[in-house]
């Protein structure tokens, strides 16, 4: 089985690199060709496209080879990359030579035409061209000067002349020699195009390492959500277990059967969700329902508790629980500090993009609360910080009136939780 957990550059991006520097390689060719006259513009055209089409399917057929070499040091890639496209450019060029040869043996028939046609002299009369092979090959050509006279002396003469080389057939010159340089030409090629999907490697190994840093960064997140989650349960179990304890002590068991059942009824709906997840703000609301009943049993005459959450923004996401170590403080701080009665109240608003959520008392507004010493308000900032960052931010204080205050405002999301 491939081995999945090597990041491997798209096949998107390998069809369009190889097409794309074969197309800017062909394209390059054609306008050398409109400069410099080599031969028939068309058939030569259609010739070039075909070792175009050569070397797209030569780079695609090289680009598993090198795959295979993925994941491993850069070293290692790219001398792999230098001898796997050894035998592909010597591939191209055998192709080159192939689909040239027909044109190239034209172009020496018709020079050797042109050049066997006598030519005249200056001095009148007419030079005599005759194409001849030496011994190793190469095509000649002698020129009579009509001027010199005949005989035994003008052959003598003639022998002595310069002759020119037009061409060494290349039966002749050498196959090799040949394919040796187009397929240097082609060579330089690939390696360009493997010194691009190394690059795009690379690329590839950069963003794999940043979607598995990213994965890290949310599990620790994650991590810290929870362990912050699961730090209000005990918090809020604490507080009740006393309530319940103060309920049996003072003989009221049908309050502290009551305070069970509504207890159980709390761990239920707070434990069915994921402790990192969001929560709807109408469970979130009717989590702290449950709570309120629940203190109500031990505050039956002092408790008031008041709800002033829109329709429109029932739906919106909140962290799980984020306002129960709120609400318990105005219990801690307010309720249970003074024999009055106490109204708690909850407030949820929109401030544009924002989400303010305020949880607030009219009982005695004590400023201890303010240092955030305590689990509650640390637990809230820090759940805070760590879900929304600087997008979040907490604000408790004295109201001017008497009673306390604690405000959180949060980005507003209009999503539906699943």
């Amino acid at each position: 089985m491939p081995d999945t957990t090597i990041p491997h550059v798209p096949t998107r991006q390998v069809l369009g690199s190889a097409i794309a520097l074969w197309l800017c390689y062909f394209v390059l060719i054609t306008m050398r060709a409109l400069v410099v006259e080599l031969g028939e513009f068309s058939d030569l055209l259609w010739r070039r496209a075909l070792v175009t089409l050569a070397g797209i399917v030569v780079t695609l057929l090289a680009w598993p080879l090198l795959r295979r070499f993925d994941g491993r040091p850069t070293g290692v890639r790219l001398a792999a990359a230098l001898l796997i496209m050894l035998p592909a450019a010597l591939a191209l060029a055998v192709v080159n030579q192939q689909a040239f040869a027909p044109v190239e043996a034209q172009m020496i028939a018709r020079l050797t035409d042109q050049t066997a046609q006598p030519k005249p002299h200056p001095g009148g009369g007419a030079s005599n061209v005759r194409v001849r092979h030496d011994l190793s090959g190469n095509l000649l050509i002698d020129i009579d000067d009509p001027t010199t006279g005949s005989g035994s002396a003008n052959k003598a003469a003639a022998d002595a002349r310069p002759i020119t080389l037009i061409q060494n057939p290349i039966e002749h010159e050498g196959l090799w020699r040949q394919l040796t340089d187009v397929a240097l030409g082609r060579y330089f090629l690939l390696i360009a195009w493997a010194a691009l999907y190394l690059a795009l490697g690379n690329a590839e190994m950069v963003r794999a390492a940043e979607r598995r840093e990213g994965e890290y960064r949310r599990a620790a997140k994650a991590a810290e959500l929870r362990s912050l989650r699961y730090q209000v349960n005990p918090h809020f179990l604490f507080n009740t277990l006393n309530s319940l304890s103060a309920l049996v002590m003072s003989g009221r068991g049908q309050a502290a059967e009551r305070m069970i059942q509504t207890m159980s009824s709390f761990y239920r709906h707070s434990l069915a969700a994921d402790p990192s997840a969001d929560v709807s703000l109408a469970d979130e609301i009717a989590l702290q329902r449950h709570y309120l009943d629940i203190e109500a049993v031990r505050f039956p005459e002092r408790l008031k508790p008041v709800f002033d959450v829109p329709d429109t923004l029932v739906a919106a996401p909140v962290p799980g629980m984020i306002l129960q170590p709120l609400v318990e403080n105005s219990i801690k701080y307010a309720v249970a500090a003074t024999t009055r009665a106490v109204t708690v109240r909850i407030v949820a608003r929109a401030d544009g993009d924002r989400l303010v959520l305020t949880v607030s008392d009219d009982g005695p507004g004590k400023t201890g609360m303010e240092s955030g010493t305590g689990i509650g308000l640390a637990n809230v900032r820090s759940r805070l910080a760590v879900r929304f960052g600087s997008d979040a931010h907490i604000a408790s204080g004295p109201l001017p009136d008497g009673g306390y205050a604690t405000t959180l405002t949060l980005p507003l999301s209009r999503r539906t939780l699943s």
